[in-house]
């Protein structure tokens, strides 16, 4: 079983080592440090823990997670700050009983798991985790057997077929929750906030289909649309974009990398599901 982790701050690095070499044990998605962008994330993933990789942050950045561990507390979810020891020091000194584990770098990503993994293993024995809420490992096993005192296998039970998958990408927390609600009773669903998360993600697992939003900040869908088809891994999942755009000309543009399908804003639930059962059933 794997823990939820939100991960936000100014160092970049680190961030993504987290979403590199932390799979085994994490489940991990990235935030922005606006105020609202963290707390719609908080309420929407509802990690097991938060990790503010630090560097270099604004005092405002700082002085904001007073409120947001308002937020995180309600819940139960502990702050991990990650950043060099003057970085850490000037957070805890600004935003006072904040951090439940601090990390002082430089550390090795492998490092960074094992201590974070360490801690929410203790909050786990303490009861502090709901592990109902946890994620399934990556490699759970296609038959569950029923064993004997011995340990030896009694019977097979064959466990129903997987659900296709769907990954959906957009940049709006609230979009994506309202498509993985008209999704989830027949499909499996993961989501990701950015095409860079959507990229990592699929470095390490895969997908049946891709619901793309068209317009997103830093990279927009063509884009990411263009780095899919290039990867031999990639090139022939299924992508179907979203998007509030009407104007004749970026229909146009947005068709020329042939997705398989153009669905707009606000999203019909009939007509989605009727386009994605026409690529994966």
């Amino acid at each position: 079983m794997r823990y939820k982790v939100l991960v936000t701050g100014k160092n970049e690095s680190a961030i993504t080592a987290f979403f590199e070499h932390t799979s085994d044990n994490f489940v991990v998605l990235s935030t922005s440090t606006r105020y609202e962008d963290i707390v719609g994330h908080i309420d929407y993933f509802v990690p097991h823990v938060f990790v503010y990789c630090l560097y270099n942050e604004t005092r405002d950045n700082i002085v904001q997670m007073l409120s947001v561990n308002s937020r995180l507390m309600r819940s139960g979810i502990p702050c991990v700050i990650l950043g060099t020891k003057d970085d850490c020091d000037e957070f805890e000194r600004i935003a006072v009983g904040v951090a439940s584990l601090v990390l002082h770098r430089p550390l090795s990503a492998t490092a960074i798991q094992e201590k974070v993994l360490k801690f929410m293993e203790e909050r786990r024995a303490k009861g502090k985790v709901n592990e109902d809420d946890m994620t399934p490992g990556e490699l759970d096993p296609p038959f569950a057997q029923e064993t004997d005192a011995d340990g030896k296998a009694e019977e097979e039970v064959e466990i129903e077929p997987r659900k296709k998958h769907i990954l959906v990408v957009d940049d709006n927390v609230m979009m994506l929750k309202l498509i993985k609600e008209h999704l989830h009773k027949k499909y499996d669903v993961a989501t990701a906030v950015s095409g860079k998360v959507a990229l990592k993600f699929l470095e390490r697992r895969t997908t049946d289909l891709i619901l793309l939003d068209y317009i997103m900040p830093q990279e927009n869908g063509i884009a990411i649309l263009e780095k899919l088809r290039a990867k031999e891994e990639t090139k022939d999942i299924p992508v179907i974009f979203l998007t509030g755009v009407t104007e004749r000309k970026k229909i146009k543009e947005a068709l020329c990398l042939k997705p398989q399908g153009y669905l707009l804003k606000p999203v019909d639930h009939d007509k989605l599901m009727e386009e994605i059962a026409k690529f994966i059933g």
